[in-house]
């Protein structure tokens, strides 16, 4: 009898040590991912126009500027800005418009017209700074995804954090 009381202690010791095991893992997992996430995504919305998504965080005690430019080969052109001195290409100037993300970021769409322009090397590369800080992303022509949540969840994978933080709260069994 007291074997059997002493394998049983064993077992929910090591369980419970997996399902530490297992918590921690998805943890990391998720941390690895959000981590590695694209602060820049690209896609195509239904009607035709350009979103490109930029997450990235500006500096503290700092005026919140933006300027979206793209790049194919060594020529970069910018799309729109808000910085004082600096002006959108011809092709784009009243083609785009801006607007604020939350919690930080800024969102910039292309009109349809203007964006087949963009896109006529294989590569373009898509590049945003906000307040100094310079992210960008390298989308390939036949690679442009549509705008669907499924697509955008692909892309960018703050919902992970979520997922983290969800999981965090999970009572133990």
């Amino acid at each position: 009898m007291f074997g059997f009381q002493r394998t049983q202690q064993q077992f929910r010791c090591t369980s419970s040590i997996m399902r530490s095991l297992l918590v921690c893992g998805v943890v990391l997992g998720v941390l690895w991912n959000v981590v590695h996430c694209e602060l820049v995504s690209v896609c195509e919305e239904e009607d035709g126009d350009l979103r490109v998504d930029c997450h990235v965080e500006p500096r503290a005690n700092q005026i919140n500027s933006y300027e979206f430019s793209v790049s194919t080969g060594t020529v970069e052109t910018v799309v729109n800005t808000n910085v004082s001195g600096s002006a959108p290409d011809v092709h784009y100037r009243d083609r785009s418009y801006v607007e604020q993300l939350e919690p930080y970021g800024y969102r910039l769409t292309l009109n349809a017209d203007t964006h087949t322009h963009t896109l006529t090397n294989t590569h373009t590369t898509f590049i945003c700074k906000i307040s100094k800080n310079i992210a960008s992303v390298i989308i390939e022509k036949n690679d442009l995804l549509p705008c669907s949540a499924d697509s955008v969840l692909v892309q960018s994978c703050y919902w992970l954090l979520g997922v983290l933080l969800s999981l965090w709260g999970l009572p133990p069994q």
